[in-house]
């Protein structure tokens, strides 16, 4: 797939010489210290506009996956799985996905393009890590209420969004709903920060070898594996994060070290696994459609801004 405007993602590319004219194209946006201020808003909105469609169109087509894989996790012992109601909780859980993925992708790009130019090439794995750190980090006051409202439902607590909010805090309070919010960190901030830096990592690498931009398909390959990978090895930090948001006002856990003794305790170690099957195809599958949705969003969004450019040198002349 080969576009007239490059995407701000290029600029990785451009730091590793992919090719002659990549360096030449004066459309990739790189981040320096003499950009303007306009810039960083350009980064910031366009980053929030593809990562908040990219973010809808997963949360939609894998939600289901999604509710069996909390209601493995959430069943204690040899508890019975429902598979009814698959799609419960989704229109009030699309209300938060949409700001809070782009609120993620907003910051992960102008954090990820001023870290590549501070640090050297050979540190651009370091870049990647932060800045999906940091990404997590913004987004989790709008991804926290999200999640304990989303499970909450999916696990039949409650029968719509509002009521949810509604009773949460007036049984647990304003606190009720970041139930888990260290949890949440816990399990987001490696996850993020793991999985962008694959996916970056990889696409740097492929463009490399392939010398030309990445189609559709194969950002769709390197997207599912990236998820793949980092949704199997954080799935005990899911099961944690799940069984302390669900628990409502019983606090049958404590904390976070409480809930793992406890687990381990009274179901053994390998309960921290549970729903890693649903987590991973959920997560690859997610991967694949959400990275396509985000490079192609950026991408047009590139072509947008190149057009009225050229319309508007045009006009000055």
């Amino acid at each position: 797939m080969t576009v007239n405007a490059k995407t701000d993602s290029d600029a990785d590319t451009l730091r590793y010489n992919i090719s002659s004219q990549d360096k030449a194209n004066k459309n990739v946006a790189s981040w320096s210290t003499q950009q303007k201020p306009f810039d960083f808003l350009r980064l910031l909105y366009e980053g929030a506009v593809a990562g908040a469609a990219a973010g809808v169109v997963v949360e939609t087509v894998l939600y289901p996956i999604d509710t069996i894989k909390t209601r493995l996790q959430a069943v204690r012992g040899g508890g019975e799985i429902i598979l009814k109601g698959l799609y419960s909780g989704l229109a009030g859980n699309l209300v938060g996905v949409l700001p809070a993925s782009a609120i993620f992708i907003g910051v992960y790009e102008p954090a990820k393009q001023k870290l590549l130019k501070s640090l050297p090439e050979s540190f651009s794995a370091l870049a990647h890590l932060t800045a999906g750190a940091v990404g997590g980090a913004a987004s989790s006051i709008v991804r926290v209420p999200t999640e304990v409202v989303k499970q909450r439902m999916q696990t039949g607590q409650f029968a719509s969004a509002p009521d949810a909010v509604r009773l949460i805090i007036a049984k647990e309070g304003f606190r009720g709903l970041y139930a888990g919010y260290g949890s949440f960190l816990l399990r987001d901030l490696p996850f993020d920060a793991i999985q962008f830096c694959i996916y970056e990592q990889l696409r740097i690498g492929y463009k490399l070898a392939a010398r030309r931009d990445l189609n559709d398909p194969e950002n769709a390959m390197i997207g599912a594996f990236a998820g793949a990978i980092t949704g199997a090895v954080t799935t005990p930090l899911d099961v944690i994060k799940t069984r302390l948001m669900v628990q409502g006002s019983a606090t049958q856990y404590k904390g976070i070290f409480h809930c793992v003794s406890t687990i381990a305790r009274e179901e053994g170690s390998s309960a921290l696994f549970k729903g890693m099957g649903p987590r991973v195809l959920w997560i690859g599958i997610g991967g694949s459609i959400f990275f396509v949705v985000l490079e192609r969003t950026k991408q047009l969004l590139a072509q947008k801004r190149s057009l009225e450019q050229g319309s508007n040198s045009s006009k000055s002349v």
